[in-house]
């Protein structure tokens, strides 16, 4: 493994790869139910996809800006992207080699046979010719071309292609239909199963075609292109319109890799080379089928349990049999933890909100909306029976943008106020605001949580969710709401931390003061949890505080820029990563103000972006029970042996290990609340 940290600094995106070794190590891992172990290859996969679409092709834009200007974005982004494609193929091997030596066994165990075209009975052939004459031909292109020409073959972004030498002079190249399943199941024989790829039933199709030779080899490729969109005014004009109109970009955008197969001969490579419109930088070598995200939906045709015992989200204690949710949040906050706790309480609030005769206003935030979605259906009830609703959705969210486009017109279509994406900054906030006119004059409520407004993700990420009637923090988050209707320029709040306004210095503050502590000889200790540290000044102010005496641990999902560890920089700064059937994704701050924690949530990472140009909300914990909650929850976190990893000087994810009694926090969590 190269070198990817400098004595103070790891790389932002070589710590991503090595999150990303982290869930290939779940694909490993044995303890795992064998279908667990194929979604963690799934997620693998998705991940990379992602990666390359995105952070990328940041690095090959910033290898057009002038020298001076690059050196402030990143060192040596040739060198970067050297580096990380060589510890790509470094992982691919390692993902090949799991499902070829310990996936497929496996599988055959449970008489579960994912087998090639060569391996096709007399009976299954036969399937095989009338499901490709029946449904795949129609929906496949066999394109021709000679090698002799200047050809520009276009392929689609992200989709699936076979190609072929034919001969000296010509090669072919063949989609894989996308909205047909990736995997077809033959008829069950003599107590096995068999299935195979689509792939495989195009192999053995084509081979009939008395065009092509009975043994020519197919190789599949898959093209990535840069993802951004690059809205060249955002200041001007309408931006949401921008988006939707640049939303088609993605699908032509500069390549930043095509994935081959690692058989394929060096002259064909050449070839495709030319004609694909890449070069050597961008080409990755895989194995023998691509798309391994298409696994989340591979089919277990048996009757035996090969995944998790599902964990089904426990009702609320207080709110799930209550008769209005408003009246207990008037008694007292309620805290709500994702997945373990049903996200209904949140969708009840919205429902008896939207219908309630003396609710007048309802704000919120949308930053990745569902597809389909209750919540979203209460906003609409909410808008036609007349209250003052205010949206704002986030258009700029990555992969969302065409779904957070459609609510909003279907929340404008029905009276609801909608602001879209304001230029140079993303609202990244989850926030709710929620007023109800009383005799004395108004009721102010609040919801701020780590996670989105989203019944799908409520239900695969932890996060946490607080609802509040305390006047202070839900008159700060009226005001927010006023910077995103531009009715303020700044909100004054007193006990919010905003980005990019009062979070990054609320933070600083709260560090300081642990430092002062330990200075005095007084218990001085931090503890964070959160899915990325990469802020160059608050990771030098943790060092500070380390040499200070300050005891920091520290939760990070994700990427991990601080380099723990180090004599007089981070001795004192212990890391580890949590990665589990469910995604850590809650932010948790604590501060030990010796002996009376401030305790902290809310959606903001430690990175540049989120402290100083995201729209972020962090609320205090003010309820002591919650309090005792949170300190509980990360207690558990912080003694996991079973599925955390220590980030140690070269974040070689090892994992916890020691002699006492297993404890695997996300199991022990959802006992605590059981």
């Amino acid at each position: 493994m190269g070198k990817l940290y400098n004595s103070k600094y790891y790389h932002r995106d070589l710590s991503w790869l090595r999150f990303n070794h982290r869930v290939l190590q779940e694909a490993a891992d044995k303890k795992n139910p064998l279908y667990e172990r194929i979604k963690f290859l799934a997620i693998f996969s998705s991940n990379l996809d992602e990666f390359f679409k995105v952070r990328v092709s940041d690095i090959r834009q910033i290898k057009k800006i002038e020298k001076p200007l690059r050196k402030k974005l990143i060192t040596k982004p040739n060198k970067v992207l050297r580096e990380i494609k060589k510890q790509v193929e470094i992982q691919q091997e390692e993902f090949g080699a799991i499902f070829k030596t310990e996936i497929i066994p496996e599988l055959k165990k449970h008489n579960i046979h994912l087998i090639g075209h060569k391996e096709f009975s007399t009976n299954q052939k036969e399937i095989a010719k009338t499901y490709y004459q029946e449904t795949l031909k129609q929906k496949t292109e066999v394109n021709t071309y000679n090698t002799s020409e200047e050809n520009q073959v276009f392929v689609e972004n992200e989709a699936l292609y076979l190609t072929t030498q034919l001969s000296d002079t010509q090669f072919a190249v063949i989609n894989i239909p996308e909205d047909e399943p990736r995997f077809f199941t033959f008829p069950k024989h003599n107590g096995k199963h068999y299935i195979t790829f689509i792939d495989d039933i195009l192999k053995y199709n084509l081979r009939q075609n008395p065009k092509m030779e009975r043994d020519i080899t197919f190789y599949s490729i898959k093209k990535s292109r840069d993802a951004e969109l690059y809205i060249e005014n955002e200041l001007s004009g309408n931006l949401a319109e921008k988006i939707k109109n640049s939303l088609s970009k993605r699908e032509t955008g500069q390549a930043t890799r095509l994935l081959i197969d690692k058989r394929m001969p060096k002259d064909f490579q050449e070839i495709l080379k030319s004609a694909l419109d890449v070069y050597n930088a961008d080409i990755v070598n895989g194995g023998t089928y691509h798309n391994f995200k298409d696994f989340f939906g591979f089919p277990n045709p048996t009757e035996t349990k090969l995944s998790n015992e599902k964990l089904t989200p426990l009702p609320h204690p207080v709110l799930a049999g209550c008769d209005s949710i408003l009246r207990e949040i008037e008694k007292k906050d309620q805290l709500l933890h994702y997945p373990y706790q049903s996200f209904e309480s949140l969708i009840k609030l919205l429902e008896e909100a939207a219908k309630d005769p003396e609710v007048t206003t309802i704000k919120m935030t949308i930053y990745r909306a569902a597809a389909e979605s209750r919540l979203n259906d209460a906003i609409v009830t909410a808008a036609k029976n007349g209250k003052k609703v205010v949206v704002f959705i986030e258009v700029k969210a990555r992969f969302d943008e065409r779904n957070n486009l459609k609510w909003g017109k279907i929340f404008e279509d029905n009276g609801a106020t909608v602001i879209y994406s304001f230029p140079d900054i993303k609202i990244h906030s989850k926030i709710l605001y929620i007023e109800k006119k009383t005799e004395d004059g108004k009721k102010r409520f609040g919801y701020i949580a780590t996670g989105n407004f989203n019944e799908k993700t409520a239900k695969l990420y932890t996060d946490f969710g607080l609802m509040t009637a305390d006047k202070k923090i839900c008159k700060d988050l009226n005001k927010v709401f006023l910077v995103l209707q531009q009715k303020i320029l700044v909100p004054k709040t007193k006990r919010l931390l905003v980005s990019p306004y009062t979070t990054r210095s609320g933070f600083t503050e709260l560090v300081q003061t642990e430092m002062q502590l330990a200075r005095a000889g007084q218990p001085a200790n931090i503890t964070l949890k959160m899915n990325s540290l990469e802020d160059k000044a608050m990771i030098k102010l943790l060092y500070r505080a380390s040499n200070a005496g300050v005891t920091i641990r520290l939760l990070v999902r994700g990427i991990c820029s601080l380099v723990p560890g180090v004599k007089g920089q981070s001795e004192n700064i212990h890391i580890t990563s949590i990665l589990d059937r469910f995604l850590e994704h809650g932010r948790v701050y604590i501060f030990g103000n010796n002996g009376d924690p401030k305790i902290f949530i809310g959606s903001a990472d430690w990175m540049k972006r989120n402290l100083s140009h995201r729209i972020e909300v962090v609320t205090p914990i003010l309820d002591e029970d919650h309090k005792k909650t949170l300190l509980d929850l990360i207690e558990l976190q912080l003694q996991d042996n079973v599925k955390a990893r220590i980030i140690d000087e070269q974040q070689k994810n090892t994992y916890v290990s020691n002699d006492s009694d297993k404890l695997q926090a996300q199991l022990a969590t959802y006992d605590y609340f059981k």
